[in-house]
C-alpha cells in the first residue's frame, strides 16, 4: 500500500531496530551496475543491487563471512551487515566470495524513530519471519517477492500470483 516506487513489491531485511529508528535492505532490485564501476581498484564483475532510496552514494553489504568480517553486525544468524571493507575487497579479488556469500547495495532503507512501526500499522508492510539464508542471496532476485509470499502460504501464496496491473488480467 505505500507509493513509494522504491518499495513496490520489495522484500526488504531489516538489519537494525531501535527506537532511534530501523536500517535495512532491499534484496530484490538488482541494477545494472557491476562492482567495479562502483569501487574504485576493484576490478570485479559482482552485481550491485538497490539498497533503498536513502543515501544511494553509499554501498552497504550483506555476507556470511562472520568468521573473516569479525567486526560486522549479525543479522540473523547465518548473515551479517557491514565489516572491514579491506577485508571485502580481498574476498571479492580473491574470489573466496560468491553471489551466495557477499552481496553489494548502494543505498538503504531508513525509517525515522516510529516511522516503520506506523507504516505497518497502516498496512503499508507485510511482515515475515522467514529467515532463510538462501532468501539474503537469492539466485533469481527478480522473483524473490513471489518466493516470499508463496512460503508463507495462505492468502499470502494468491498475492504473489496476482498481476502488476489487475487490469490487464
Amino acid at each position: 500500500m505505500l507509493t513509494d516506487p522504491n518499495f513496490r513489491r520489495a522484500v526488504v531485511l531489516l538489519c537494525e531496530h531501535s527506537a532511534e529508528g530501523s536500517f535495512g535492505l532491499i534484496l530484490n532490485k538488482p541494477l545494472a551496475l557491476e562492482l567495479g564501476e562502483v569501487v574504485e581498484g576493484v576490478a570485479s564483475d559482482v552485481q550491485v543491487s538497490l539498497g533503498g532510496p536513502v543515501q544511494p552514494n553509499t554501498l552497504h553489504y550483506l555476507h556470511r563471512h562472520q568468521d573473516v568480517l569479525t567486526d560486522a553486525t549479525p543479522v540473523t544468524e547465518h548473515v551479517a551487515w557491514g565489516g572491514d571493507f579491506d577485508l571485502v575487497k580481498a574476498l571479492v579479488l580473491s574470489e573466496e566470495a560468491s553471489p551466495q556469500t557477499l552481496r553489494f547495495f548502494l543505498g538503504y532503507s531508513g525509517w525515522s524513530s516510529r516511522q516503520l512501526e506506523d507504516e505497518i500499522e497502516e498496512g503499508g508492510w507485510i511482515l515475515t519471519g522467514l529467515r532463510d539464508v538462501d532468501l539474503s542471496f537469492p539466485e533469481n532476485p527478480e522473483q524473490l517477492w513471489r518466493t516470499v509470499l508463496r512460503r508463507m502460504g495462505g492468502e499470502y501464496a494468491y498475492l504473489a500470483n496476482f498481476p502488476d496491473d489487475p487490469r490487464m488480467n
